[in-house]
């Protein structure tokens, strides 16, 4: 049966079984043009498996190295602070560290617009606030909010409020309309920087309120709350967090919450529609996006990673005493809620007529 089959048996040598007896073996050995297109395609395969193997690896290992989290809002402000704890927590789940960088300029565009243009690899994130959807308006051409991102997750929504100097002789909102109608021009509010939503904020303020209050935007929340203590302005749109412990010593007076409720770790200051100001509505959101074009895989980790940050006891707890709600909810309901903001902050913006100054 081995003869007929044409098999040279060189167990009895000892002998390995050579190149010759191995191309008398195959069936195309008497044929050379056809071992040639073997080996041909043989060799193609080979290397396209090789070409493949770097994606392959990356894709399964993800992330392989640190993960940059651009935070476009100066350092101590409230989304600075949930930043930093988020990214803490997601770092050890994913086993990368997660640097935190501050990049606040004009009213945080630059930092957005620098994740924008960034590699859709996942190394790159931005945690968004409503300025991520108010800057396009004012700055036309920087970037596209719904476009230029793939949405992650919204982390919790915040409390906004305005704030007073406790020389300013107002101890309501109907007081402050009274004052400012009075004296028209005298009095001036600082922002987080001309497009940001502490702007934004106070001008749907002044133009529901029918009041005149000069501009004075600042690089963050953090320096535009220093001024305010030191005196140099007299009003300004705050997050709760950050500015509570000021209140509670009596160096700044709190007028009225800019959300559509009342927060639950200082439930006795009203809202601005339980104050007088009708309509008043302006909840504060914060999240992570990265760049268009993420990979299912990368997005779906990021979010499970940021999902389980935000259920660890440890975190929601530390979130909850900065007075945040949690969310955690999924990429498409937020890719909603960004689309939805669009419309509403389009509508303020030209209520407004808000301006870059």
């Amino acid at each position: 049966m081995r003869r007929a089959l044409g098999y040279r048996s060189q167990q009895s040598t000892g002998a390995p079984i050579g190149r010759g007896a191995l191309l008398e073996f195959l069936p195309f050995a008497s044929c050379p043009s056809r071992r040639l297109d073997i080996w041909t395609t043989l060799i193609g395969h080979f290397a396209l498996l090789l070409c493949c193997l770097p994606l392959l690896a990356a894709a399964q290992a993800y992330p392989a190295r640190p993960i940059r989290m651009i935070v476009p809002l100066a350092v101590g402000g409230t989304g600075d602070t949930l930043a930093r704890t988020v990214g803490e927590e997601m770092s050890k789940i994913l086993g990368q560290p997660f640097v935190i960088e501050n990049r606040a300029g004009s009213g945080g565009a630059l930092g957005t617009e620098s994740v924008a243009k960034s590699p859709a690899d996942g190394y790159t994130l931005l945690f968004a606030s409503p300025a991520h959807v108010i800057n396009p308006m004012l700055r036309p051409n920087s970037y596209d909010p719904v476009k230029d991102f793939e949405p992650v997750s919204v982390i919790a929504n915040t409390y906004m409020l305005l704030v007073a100097h406790p020389g300013l002789p107002v101890a309501s909102i109907g007081e402050l309309v009274a004052y400012a109608k009075k004296n028209p021009g005298r009095l001036n509010y600082g922002s987080s920087g001309s497009g940001s939503a502490t702007h934004l904020n106070t001008e749907l303020f002044k133009s529901m309120a029918g009041v005149f209050i000069t501009h004075i935007p600042y690089r963050g929340s953090t320096p535009a709350r220093q001024a305010l203590l030191a005196g140099e302005i007299e009003l300004a749109v705050d997050g709760l967090l950050p500015a509570l412990p000021f209140i509670k010593a009596g160096k700044l007076k709190a007028l009225a919450m800019c959300s559509s409720k009342r927060s639950s770790i200082a439930p006795e200051i009203p809202t601005m529609d339980e104050a007088g100001i009708r309509g008043y509505a302006s909840d504060t959101w914060y999240g992570l996006v990265a760049p268009a074009g993420i990979s299912k895989e990368v997005l779906a980790a990021l979010h499970g990673a940021a999902v389980k940050a935000l259920a660890r006891p440890a975190v929601r707890e530390r979130l909850q005493q900065q007075g945040a709600d949690l969310v955690g909810g999924s990429p498409s309901e937020f890719r909603k809620l960004i689309e939805s903001e669009v419309r509403t902050w389009t509508r303020i913006v030209k209520a407004t007529q808000a301006r870059v100054d």
